[in-house]
């Protein structure tokens, strides 16, 4: 990384340089670095296996790098816990979505709010409300009993409603019908619209560059390519590799 790169990431909201992931034997993070700045919506993209969401699980404290640096807002985050970046305003919406199924709608998003306080909690599902009707409909249903984007909607408002600087997404489509990824990514763009920095894991790369600032694509656990959204989609080798064209 040149010294003009290292300037720019010392700029960036999330500045992540050199991390390295093993499971084991296997290195499954090989030397990645990327940012994200203010404003933004960075997605990184790759088939399934490339190290998106570990790379994700490796910037929110899942995971442990053992070498480089992960700063977030001008302070090294490698080494604190997932639960106290929460507070510091990183929010993680986790693959599979992970939804507390047996507590109602309004259930989950109060406990969303727990690094916030009491008095911001009716203000923060209102806006949340805003942003997901539905979920204002169903807000004392059962989420076990929700569809699988309603409660993909749902893990959205939760994570919302830490009232995050920076908002992660890994694989929001994944298991959605088409008309409802579209809802998804429209849900996305609106919530980047009204002002939120957004990291997007996702395996359908047509829709995460459609939406995306810039992005960055991922080989077997390496960057192998990055550019703005608008230039990947046109990009000979990704249009071949992940756009069907």
């Amino acid at each position: 990384m040149s010294n003009e790169d290292r300037a720019t990431n010392a700029e960036a909201m999330l500045s992540v340089y050199n991390i390295n992931v093993w499971y084991g034997a296997i290195h499954a993070i090989k030397s990645v670095s990327f940012d994200v700045r203010e404003g933004e919506i960075v997605a990184l993209i790759g088939a399934n296996g490339a190290g998106k969401s570990t790379t994700l699980k490796t910037v929110s404290g899942l995971l442990r790098s053992q070498t480089g640096s992960i700063t977030f807002l001008g302070d090294d985050i490698m080494h604190t816990p997932a639960d106290k970046l929460v507070g510091r305003g990183l929010a993680q919406v986790p693959e599979g979505r992970r939804v507390f199924l047996e507590m109602s709608v309004e259930e989950n998003l109060e406990m969303g709010a727990y690094t916030q306080p009491k008095t911001s909690v009716a203000p923060g599902i209102a806006r949340v409300y805003d942003a997901f009707p539905r979920l204002k409909e169903r807000r004392r249903q059962v989420a076990g009993t929700l569809s699988g984007g309603e409660q993909q909607m749902l893990a959205m408002g939760r994570a919302l409603m830490s009232n995050p600087k920076l908002l992660m997404l890994d694989e929001p489509s994944m298991g959605l019908a088409p008309i409802l990824i579209e809802q998804i990514f429209q849900i996305i763009e609106d919530l980047h619209r009204s002002g939120s920095t957004i990291l997007l894991v996702e395996q359908n790369a047509q829709m995460a560059l459609s939406i995306a600032t810039r992005a960055y694509v991922m080989e077997t656990g390496k960057v192998t390519l990055t550019g703005t959204g608008a230039e990947l989609l046109v990009n000979d080798d990704v249009r071949r590799a992940y756009l069907g064209g």
